[in-house]
């Protein structure tokens, strides 16, 4: 037993393991110090969040000690592996990135009173012009000196209770065969490889992203309260991965203000009414695929393969123009549920994903709504439910919540049209108001339906085509469901798709149709359709639109406009098209690459965008005011991003 205890890759497990407890005392320290930040944290809490807080130091922990790891692990000859030269460069690689880990922990227990954030490598970008840092770090060393005396005492546990193995002790396997030795010392590298790589994407499978500093939410009641979650080299390795963001200096604050501002007032001219929302976020659900709105396509024989959707719309208001602020799911939750548009990088893969904001549910909280978010995945797929919880949801139903593995479709989530129907069901017991959102799963690849229903849905030109015809089945059986119950007519539809995907016909092979998504309003009480085709529309659109709608009075924010209840023109999109912004009005669009403008496109007269208007148009007077609000746009959204300010939480803001 002695000599497994001595064995380079024992030595180097219980090295690891030791860092992992420092890391915890250190996230007990910085709770500590700063306990004022944090009172509404209650002990069990604290101690949901110290377990939550370990995904995130096992992955940091795994980065840097890697090349530590490699050498204590790699199945070399065993006198090589604990020659004392060897060890001493083995234990180099494991003191120096972990005392750099704990010295960059130990800063922000001081700096987090300043940023309301961990640090992240934009704080290299915000502050690379200043050369007086070392003289405000050693200051602060003196200032701090109680965290200054942790910090220097957790440096000294380290390296005194270092372990490294003894060269006199021989593993048993060595002493049966040369093979023996090499057979094992293989296995137990590739053994260690797994978890290891495992522990740095915090889990493995389909269902899996790595972890990001947004999954922190998962663990907290506040957005401020990632910063006991997170520890400072997981932000900073995670943040390299992340584009970093420079102030744009297109205008002063004054003229950015008159231009643009997502502050809205919430002096609402409506009476307010307190009626059930219910949106839809379909995967996939490109505008593409609905025959409503393509029956020119095809020479006028398009169908499309969504019957019940396309029968739905006839009685709603939707809009010819509809975008997503996006291309990928991970975009549209922040944009529909929380009006935040992907500018740069998404939202939620962002250095500054744990800020403050509002949005529907933190809205209508306050108002007595009972708030809900559905997703048929594992919970923790795509990171759904960590963003759901910081939006403010009461509640979260995902897999788990199902239970019921027989409708499970083996890749993603529970059947639609399944999940569709508990969807529903949960409604009726909630109480009333709700505000309550499905994120749908089954159209996403690899677009497989269930075996009952092969052949009943048009095949089309590409499989995912099956799986919107089913997805749109799923709809049908759930408003057959729905209009029996007693919240049906008290309640507001909205139906939209996350991004946009496969693409069969050229018109939406385009800078635009990539874009295009369906946004569709239905209330039941409503007897015709409103087809509008004078503004486009956004998904950031939705939450100032139902905030309208219920005639909500109190400011917020928003970088979208209401267009259900009032719209007025004009009216912009802004979305971003890596690496490119698009902003469109309702015949152009205008493309800008963060410096210049590239091209100008007439969109209506022009689906295929093959010609460009920049020479004739950009010196237009229309084309200049676009220029001018998509700057501004851009200029606000960053600015309030780097200052954490997407809330209003005095009302001293004015629109």
């Amino acid at each position: 037993m002695r000599k497994i205890w001595q064995h380079p890759w024992m030595v180097a497990v219980c090295n690891l393991v030791l860092v992992f407890l420092l890391y915890t005392l250190n996230r007990l320290f910085f709770y500590w110090v700063n306990i004022d930040l944090y009172p509404e944290v209650s002990f069990r809490h604290l101690l949901e969040m110290l377990i939550g807080g370990m995904r995130f130091d096992v992955t940091a922990l795994f980065y840097l000690n890697s090349v530590y790891m490699l050498l204590m692990w790699l199945p070399l000859p065993w006198q090589w592996r604990t020659n004392a030269k060897y060890q001493s460069v083995a234990k180099w690689f494991y003191w120096v990135p972990n005392i750099l880990g704990i010295l960059v922990n130990s800063v922000d227990t001081v700096y987090i009173r300043f940023s309301a954030r961990r640090t992240t490598m934009a704080f290299f970008t915000e502050f690379e012009n200043d050369d007086n840092l070392a003289s405000i770090f050693f200051t602060s060393m003196v200032q701090y000196w109680y965290v200054s005396l942790f910090t220097f005492a957790l440096i000294a546990i380290l390296i005194l209770l270092t372990r490294k193995p003894k060269p006199t002790e021989y593993p048993l396997h060595t002493q049966r065969s040369t093979f023996h030795y090499y057979l094992i010392e293989t296995l137990l590298l590739c053994i260690s490889v797994y978890f290891v790589i495992i522990g740095i994407r915090s889990g493995f499978g389909a269902f899996t992203r790595p972890i990001t500093l947004s999954n922190a939410l998962q663990y907290t009641n506040r957005p401020n309260e990632t910063n006991i979650v997170l520890n400072t080299p997981f932000c900073l390795m995670r943040s390299t991965e992340s584009e970093t963001y420079t102030r744009p200096s297109y205008m002063d604050e004054a003229a950015m203000q008159q231009i643009y501002t997502p502050v809205h007032p919430g002096v609402s001219a409506h009476p307010q009414q307190h009626k059930n929302i219910v949106i839809f976020i379909m995967e996939s659900f490109s505008k593409e695929y609905i025959g409503y709105f393509n029956h020119d396509l095809d020479n006028a024989t398009y169908q499309g393969y969504t019957p019940f959707l396309d029968s739905l719309i006839a009685y709603s208001t939707t809009y010819a123009h509809s975008f997503a602020s996006g291309r990928k799911s991970i975009d549209a939750m922040p944009s529909v549920l929380a009006s935040i548009p992907r500018i740069g990088s998404p939202y939620i893969l962002t250095p500054y994903s744990t800020n403050n904001i509002m949005s529907l549910a933190s809205c209508l909280n306050p108002m007595g709504y009972t708030t809900a978010f559905f997703h048929g995945a594992p919970n923790g797929s795509m990171g759904f439910s960590a963003f759901a919880r910081t939006c403010g949801y009461q509640y979260y139903y995902g897999k788990d919540e199902y239970n019921n593995n027989a409708d499970y479709d083996g890749y993603w989530a529970i059947w639609d049209e399944e999940f569709m129907q508990y969807y529903a069901q949960m409604m009726s017991t909630m109480a009333q108001p709700f505000l309550t959102t499905i994120f749908t799963a089954t159209s996403h690849h690899p677009f497989q339906i269930p075996a009952r229903y092969e052949g009943v849905f048009p095949q089309g030109t590409h499989a995912i085509h099956q799986t919107i015809g089913y997805s749109d089945h799923a709809l049908r059986r759930f408003f057959a469901y729905a209009k029996t119950q007693s919240w049906y007519a008290n309640t507001l539809f909205v139906i939209t798709a996350d991004h946009t995907n496969y693409v069969e016909h050229r018109e939406y092979n385009t800078d635009k149709g990539g874009f295009e998504v369906p946004i569709i309003f239905f209330d039941p009480t409503q007897d015709t359709g409103n087809y509008i085709d004078t503004i486009p529309v956004s998904q950031v659109d939705i939450m100032p639109s139902i905030l309208s709608y219920l005639g909500y009075d109190q400011p917020y924010m928003s970088f979208g406009e209401d267009v259900y209840v009032s719209p007025v023109a004009p009216k912009y999109v802004v979305n971003y098209n890596e690496p490119i912004y698009q902003c469109f009005s309702n015949h152009l669009l205008l493309q800008f690459d963060g410096e210049n403008i590239t091209h100008i496109y007439d969109y209506v007269q022009d689906r295929l965008l093959t010609c460009d208007l920049k020479d004739e148009l950009e010196s237009s007077a229309e084309v200049q005011h676009m220029l001018a609000y998509l700057q501004a746009y851009i200029q606000q959204y960053i600015n309030r991003l780097m200052d954490n300010r997407f809330t209003i939480s005095d009302g001293s803001e004015s629109r």
